[in-house]
């Protein structure tokens, strides 16, 4: 690292204590660029570059954690919570947990009461599967080799939602990644529950191509936690959709495939069914 990342890398971190410190106050960009000494422009574009996301989001994500701390097993009331996190009204935790979460601050206290979940069992080319779906998007998928079983684990994602065994357009849509109709994948939906940094796991397992491979030590160095390779196996074990989110693509960096939450069995067939699939292109 050379003088200037040195010094730029200090600012950053300076910049993320200050947040963390006062973010009740709800900093805006000009005054957390004044604590680092750099025009709000600079500092914004430093900032997103070093983090990956901008001062703003980065806020946001400090707020949102507190909140859910907040609101987690009936800890403090929406008011409440509102005000501990520094937001001018209920209004606004609604939008962030809405655009961060993906369900409103009560669906989230009451373990997703009102929340109404789709689900259906179809068969794939790697046994049968319970996909479960929400007005926005794909929220569960997994192997069902025993039904019960899966559906219970989709109810304690999900304790308090209502649940209707239905086929709908989101999960038909996202059923045809099963039947090779690859031109339909850019209708899939996601509707992700989890902290950021399984956020950031789970997207950048989306990145890998099918027929490739990564490890967890370069999923760690992809989103800029190089030393983490430990937390995001934990990410990856607990993703909630299976080969969508294609956690199967992971290896261990001696090149042995390792444990998967369906099956060390299920793991090999559908890497090597992908690779024969790019063989044959």
């Amino acid at each position: 690292m050379n003088t200037q990342d040195h010094i730029n890398f200090q600012r950053i971190a300076e910049a993320i204590d200050y947040i963390q410190a006062n973010f009740r106050d709800q900093p805006n960009l000009d005054a957390v660029a004044e604590q680092v000494h750099l025009s709000p422009f600079h500092f914004q574009r430093l900032f997103t570059e070093w983090a990956g996301v901008s001062p703003k989001k980065f806020l946001q994500y400090i707020s949102i954690a507190h909140a859910r701390s907040l609101l987690k097993d009936g800890q403090a009331t929406l008011s409440e919570a509102t005000h501990q996190t520094g937001l001018s009204g209920t209004g606004r935790l609604h939008d962030l947990f809405i655009n961060i979460e993906g369900m409103t601050p009560a669906e989230y206290k009451n373990g997703g009461k009102n929340l109404k979940i789709n689900y259906s069992y179809a068969h794939s080319l790697f046994g049968n599967i319970l996909v479960a779906s929400t007005a926005k998007g794909i929220c569960y998928l997994a192997f069902a080799d025993d039904p019960s079983l899966a559906f219970s684990e989709l109810k304690s994602k999900f304790p308090n939602a209502s649940y209707e065994q239905r086929l709908d357009l989101i999960q038909q849509n996202a059923l045809f990644i099963f039947t090779h109709d690859w031109t339909q994948l850019d209708e899939i939906k996601l509707h992700l529950k989890g902290t950021d940094f399984q956020l950031k796991v789970w997207e950048s397992l989306i990145r890998i191509p099918s027929g490739r491979l990564s490890t967890y030590g370069q999923i760690a160095s992809a989103i800029d936690k190089p030393t983490a390779s430990r937390a995001v196996g934990t990410a990856i074990g607990d993703n909630p959709v299976a080969y969508l989110i294609p956690c199967h693509r992971v290896i261990q960096s001696t090149g042995r495939f390792g444990q998967y939450h369906w099956g060390s069995s299920r793991k090999m067939a559908m890497i090597g069914w992908e690779a024969a699939q790019m063989t044959e292109r």
